[in-house]
């Protein structure tokens, strides 16, 4: 532990001597803050014992894709700071770093999408056949084992943080999943919005990613954020994502960081259509290299398989998360409409 406290490097250790971190280990910082550390890639941090904090429960989730590094290196230089006792927290924060094997290949994963294997999906038949399965249930009963010391009405956060495959035209996004029968909030489109993040997509159906989980398992306000584009470690340009930065650092360390809303500068759209690859012959009637928000007119054809035509049903429809070479009965394409939010929880 000295030498996590000394370098930080918890990341490091994780991936290059994982079995160091195999058991769940406590200890305090020289700042009194509490470390646990639960399974290489898991940490959670707790203020100290007493600290006046506003009881918010924080998890902060990167490399679920293991070839999307922004954000990992983003919560890479967190953890680091608070084992450092550089940062002091005001409340309690859970890190995962997903997918350890997929960032060592620089690859999105190793054998199945880890974003398609929560809410119980890791356990679905085939059952737990391999290690992104195993580790997707250790993620869910990681968070499950955090929030469970979330007092009643306290504030429970999870913001699952990703970039894009392909370049966007707006770059930085959110999906906000399926609320069911609650309220989206304003505080936390304010939040993304001070993260650089002003074009949200409103799920409209139950999924199976991590941040749906979250929502709709533990009530937590809970966020897919796509700060930007793939790029290989060390090679981001980390500028583009200092808002996103020093607001998550923000959160963490101050007792109500409480940015405003800023309405007109926010675009607000719903999915309109879910479109799976459902045959081999799956194809997108666009460019590789289309953008995601590229918007079509209607009657457009957007993709096609053997017995099937997807169209835009209306002017303006935009795509995105294009891909083709999704597995079969996976989501292949998204398709969004603008839209507005008349009604808000605080």
């Amino acid at each position: 532990m000295q030498r996590l406290t000394e370098t930080g490097k918890f990341l490091e250790i994780s991936r290059r001597e994982p079995e160091l971190l195999n058991t769940t280990t406590s200890f305090t910082l020289k700042n009194d803050t509490q470390v646990d550390v639960i399974a290489p890639g898991i940490i959670q941090f707790s203020p100290p014992l007493g600290a006046d904090y506003s009881c918010k429960h924080i998890v902060l989730s990167s490399g679920v894709h293991g070839n999307e590094t922004a954000p990992i290196e983003i919560c890479d230089d967190l953890v680091q700071r608070i084992l450092t006792s550089e940062l002091t927290l005001k409340h309690r924060v859970l890190f995962l770093f997903g997918n350890l094997a997929a960032m060592d290949i620089a690859e999105r994963f190793v054998e199945e999408n880890m974003n398609r294997l929560f809410s119980g999906a890791h356990s679905a038949p085939p059952g737990l056949v391999n290690d992104e399965r195993k580790r997707a249930k250790l993620l869910e009963d990681s968070i499950t084992a955090f929030f469970a010391d979330a007092g009643q009405g306290e504030t429970r956060i999870h913001y699952d943080l990703h970039t894009a495959i392909r370049k966007s035209k707006n770059e930085k996004f959110a999906v906000y999943p399926y609320l069911h029968e609650r309220t989206h909030s304003k505080s936390q489109l304010a939040f993304m919005a001070a993260c650089g993040v002003k074009t949200i997509l409103l799920s409209e159906s139950a999924t199976t990613t991590f941040s749906y989980y979250s929502s709709h398992k533990h009530n937590a306000h809970a966020f897919t954020v796509e700060l930007g584009q793939v790029r290989p470690f060390g090679e981001n340009d980390m500028s583009r994502f200092e808002q996103a930065k020093q607001s998550l650092t923000r959160l963490i360390t101050e007792e109500d960081f409480a940015p405003e809303y800023p309405e007109k500068n926010m675009l607000i759209y719903r999915v309109n259509q879910v479109i799976n690859r459902e045959h081999e012959n799956f194809q997108l009637h666009f460019d590789g290299d289309t953008p995601n928000f590229t918007d079509y007119s209607e009657g457009t054809v957007l993709a096609s398989e053997p017995g099937k035509i997807y169209k835009a049903q209306q002017d303006g429809e935009a795509i995105v998360f294009p891909n083709a070479k999704v597995a079969i009965g996976q989501r292949a394409l998204l398709t969004v409409v603008p839209t507005v939010l008349e009604k808000f929880d605080v």
